[in-house]
């Protein structure tokens, strides 16, 4: 049993809660500097520049990936500012109208392209490739310090490992000028914060959050764990500090719940087959919120960014 579990659900469970930590750790000051649709839009835009790195270069890798997904974000920046000022359009709709629009192109050119070669498909970009991110080289539980099978890891733990310790160093990095700007952008200007890289860097953080993330788990999971995990943290507690450790335990719960739900919940209720990992990940989150709505001790708060830290 064992030697099961390390092989078939100890990788995809780890990449998930990784994932999850990753997007749930930007997601925190998105929610309250109240621009959570950034999280959703990064997730939506992002797959356009993938599909055509890939039509590029032939191949699915890291680098390619992150810069078609950075040009794609670019490209977002430009139109939303555009039809936001010769449209005179709010924000905010023009906002909903650039992601989607963007996410549709990126579906028609999965359409049109030929990615039998790799696995990427609008399923994929939906539902991520979670369960097929298996480790059978292991044989249990020592291999985990077997150096020659822990070399054959999914590459996709490495790279979500390594985004998740990136932001979480950035996050510890930069606390400061991330939390004064959130709360207070005139105060955080009068001491010579620069407000306008420490927003960008939050952004540019959750674009890679996204890029790294979408391989793996999909559309789906990213735009859940930007949201769901911070906005239940935030009805926890009135700091900044317990809604950071809030958010992480709610993500990794999250994943770990959802995967289990998504392989054994449809056996326990009479169901033959297993349904997807992503799509039950996500669910579990808004279950969490949900709960967080009506039971929290600050369910009143959602959004509001006032006496959190003091």
């Amino acid at each position: 049993m064992g030697a099961e579990f390390v092989q078939l659900s100890l990788t995809p469970m780890l990449i998930g809660i990784l994932a999850a930590i990753a997007c749930a750790l930007p997601g925190n000051f998105l929610i309250l500097r109240r621009q959570a649709l950034i999280g959703d839009a990064i997730s939506h835009v992002v797959l356009p520049g993938i599909v055509v790195a890939f039509l590029i270069t032939g191949t699915i890798s890291t680098w390619p990936m992150i810069f078609g997904a950075a040009a794609a974000s670019i490209l977002a920046v430009i139109i939303i500012e555009a039809i936001r000022r010769f449209g005179k359009i709010e924000p905010g709709a023009a906002m909903g109208v650039t992601f989607t629009s963007m996410f549709a192109a990126g579906v028609l050119l999965l359409e049109q392209s030929d990615t039998s070669s790799v696995h990427i498909d609008v399923e994929h970009a939906l539902y991520g490739n979670l369960e097929s991110l298996i480790w059978l080289e292991a044989e249990g539980w020592h291999s985990l310090i077997d150096p020659a099978t822990l070399a054959t890891l999914p590459d996709e733990l490495t790279r979500m490992a390594a985004v998740a310790v990136l932001i979480g160093i950035g996050t510890w990095i930069f606390w400061r000028p991330l939390k004064i700007s959130t709360f207070d952008e005139t105060f955080a200007g009068s001491i010579a914060i620069p407000v306008s890289a420490v927003g960008f860097g939050l952004v540019v953080s959750a674009a890679v959050a996204a890029v790294a993330a979408f391989d793996a788990v999909g559309s789906i999971i990213v735009i859940a764990m930007f949201i769901c995990p911070p906005a239940a943290a935030r009805l926890m507690t009135n700091r900044l500090e317990s809604q950071i450790m809030w958010s992480i335990l709610f993500a990794t719960l999250s994943a770990i719940l959802g995967y289990v739900f998504a392989g054994y919940g449809p056996q326990w209720i009479g169901l033959d087959n297993a349904v997807s990992a992503a799509g039950m990940i996500a669910t579990v989150s808004g279950l969490i919120l949900a709960l967080a709505c009506f039971l929290a001790p600050h369910r009143k708060r959602l959004g509001a960014a006032e006496n959190l830290g003091q």
